[in-house]
């Protein structure tokens, strides 16, 4: 058995999620290759030779690829499929846009979001906003996966050294084209790879107080800020902060909750961090049915001391 990991990438450096789906995929069993498949990404594909665990890099190169279009993504892999009885994808937003067009392709079912891999054919999988664990077992030829990065840890990012395959790229597809992207600047951590994540809820009011009690903790910490599904509903923060079900799934070594009631969509989202700490002022908010440490507290009045005493 052979699987095959789509690289997460910006041509230049691999990103955290691809080794996540590596250790997934060494758990599955056989030889492991990496598919960086981008627009001058040979420093993505040296990079992705380095990661523990893999014996092959397949690079392959065009303009085409240069931004991820799912249609020329899922067109490379199938160009390449025959050779793998696994093809796993990050459960990330471009994983999950070419997992299913490469799964259709194929005629097989997706397994998607993947926490356990129990056996070659078998895995386990959250179903219910995370509140049943689902076992799936596949008998296709050809296993598509997506893998939620939180159940599995990241392969080690050096210490390998696979040999690097050029092939030929696959032809534009022609169904979509990249017309401009709008980047978020930030100086924070990534919210999904950061270490600490600090998150407001929609106790906190407002925008202004939202940054005013947030950005303090977060400064001090050097965390990321994170936002309930409510607060950003309220125009409190930005979508792109929003941890849940719909929004980021997160598991950081420290998650601090401020104002959050913990619905079941955001518990989905961040209940596999290391250390959750939960500040409210409702003894009996959810949040704290999750919480390593609760904190039964205005959060106005907490979270300035918490900085204050940091």
């Amino acid at each position: 058995m052979t699987a095959l990991v789509i690289a997460e990438h910006d041509n230049q450096s691999i990103k955290g999620a691809t080794l996540n789906t590596v250790t997934a995929a060494v758990q599955a069993g056989g030889d492991v290759h990496v598919l960086v498949a981008g627009h001058n990404a040979g420093a993505a594909a040296a990079q992705a030779a380095q990661i523990a665990g893999v014996s092959k890099v397949i690079h392959a190169d065009s303009e085409a690829l240069g931004h991820g279009l799912a249609e020329n993504v899922a067109a490379q892999v199938l160009a390449i499929a025959a050779n793998y009885s696994h093809i796993l994808f990050p459960a990330t937003a471009g994983g999950k846009n070419a997992a299913p067009r490469v799964a259709a392709k194929l005629d097989v079912a997706q397994v998607s979001e993947i926490s356990k891999v129990i056996s070659a054919d078998t895995f386990e999988r959250p179903i219910y906003a995370g509140n049943a664990i689902a076992t799936v077992q596949s008998t296709d030829a050809t296993k598509v996966i997506t893998v939620r990065g939180t159940g599995f840890d990241a392969a080690a990012a050096t210490g390998g050294s696979a040999a690097i395959e050029t092939i030929a790229a696959a032809a534009d597809s022609g169904k979509s084209a990249f017309v401009g992207s709008e980047i978020a600047k930030s100086d924070r951590p990534e919210l999904t790879a950061a270490k600490i994540i600090v998150s407001g809820g929609r106790a906190l009011g407002s925008s202004e107080k939202f940054n005013e009690v947030m950005t303090p903790l977060a400064d001090k910490l050097g965390a990321a800020i994170g936002a309930s599904r409510a607060a950003v509903d309220a125009g409190y923060a930005a979508n792109d902060l929003q941890v849940g079900q719909t929004g980021k799934i997160v598991a950081p070594s420290l998650y601090i909750a401020c104002g959050i009631s913990g619905a079941i969509q955001h518990l989905a989202g961040m209940k596999d961090s290391k250390v959750i700490v939960a500040i409210n002022k409702d003894p009996e908010a959810p949040i704290f049915s999750v919480a390593d440490y609760g904190l039964e507290a205005d959060l106005f009045a907490a979270v300035p001391e918490l900085v204050a005493a940091l």
